[in-house]
């Protein structure tokens, strides 16, 4: 059996609690052996380290009462690890879903005309594509599209989105559009020449996007003007990087897409 031995040190000679402070990036204390002053830039497991007004570093143990803090004994201790918070929405807007699978894959498809149209709709409603159930494909263009929605067979449970660049009157692009008549497909489309300009100019740094002269490549000369190097899919690369949400895209672009999600989800 364990005997019980009192601690007969006098009250007032016994040490006092002190407070426990988190080792905080840029809080200034004073190690009490060394008289050390500087402010936290390091905390590890059991070391900090601190770095005085002259740049000096000095590693320390982070032992019980070891530090003054405004002239009073502390303890420092880890901050304790930050845990980040979920989003509550998605970047296309909807409400976020935490640990939601992904929908096996529907029928119906989301079909558009190039890699980059892909990438964006992917980088804003990937989330929202994959509960849903919702695949999107890219076309190299959609001067064969009549005979891509035949081959398509769309039906009731097989429906057919497709998002059409430069969809405008009298266009090439809305006289295709208006040839495909099939009650199960969808063609709607944005205003613009290419899908870059469906992100917002204040969104990558830029004012406006510049007008290219008719018979141009139209990347090669956004990129002339903008004084980029002549690298499309570099200059791709780093206008997707600015998008983080629906708010860097225009309205133009976001409904369309919204309402291509909708009609190949509508239930049956």
């Amino acid at each position: 059996m364990r005997s019980y031995s009192p601690d007969l040190t006098p009250p007032w000679k016994r040490s006092k609690p002190v407070p426990e402070v988190p080792a905080e990036p840029d809080l200034v204390v004073e190690e009490v052996s060394t008289g050390f002053c500087g402010a936290v830039i390091r905390c590890e497991a059991g070391t900090v380290t601190l770095e005085d007004r002259f740049g000096k570093h000095r590693v320390f143990p982070l032992e019980p009462r070891g530090f003054l803090l405004e002239g009073k004994v502390v303890t420092l201790v880890r901050p304790a690890a930050a845990v980040p918070a979920r989003p509550s929405r998605t970047a296309s807007g909807s409400i976020a879903v935490p640990g939601a699978r992904a929908r096996v894959a529907r029928a119906g498809r989301i079909y558009v005309e190039g890699r980059h149209d892909a990438e964006l709709v992917e980088r804003v409603w990937g989330d929202d594509l994959r509960i849903e159930g919702v695949v999107v494909e890219y076309l190299e263009g959609i001067d064969d599209l009549p005979s891509i929605v035949a081959d398509f067979a769309p039906g009731p449970d097989a429906r057919l989105g497709v998002l059409v660049d430069h969809l405008v009157e009298g266009s090439k692009e809305s006289r295709i559009a208006a040839s495909v008549t099939d009650p199960h497909v969808l063609v709607v489309g944005h205003p613009y020449i290419d899908v870059w300009e469906a992100v917002k100019p204040s969104s990558v740094g830029i004012s406006a996007w510049p007008a290219v002269p008719r018979g141009q490549d139209w990347k090669k000369g956004v990129c002339r003007a903008l004084g980029w190097p002549e690298n499309t899919g570099a200059a791709w690369q780093h206008i997707l990087s600015k998008v983080t949400s629906y708010k860097d895209l225009e309205p133009s672009l976001l409904g369309r897409v919204e309402e291509l999600i909708d009609f190949v989800t509508e239930p049956v």
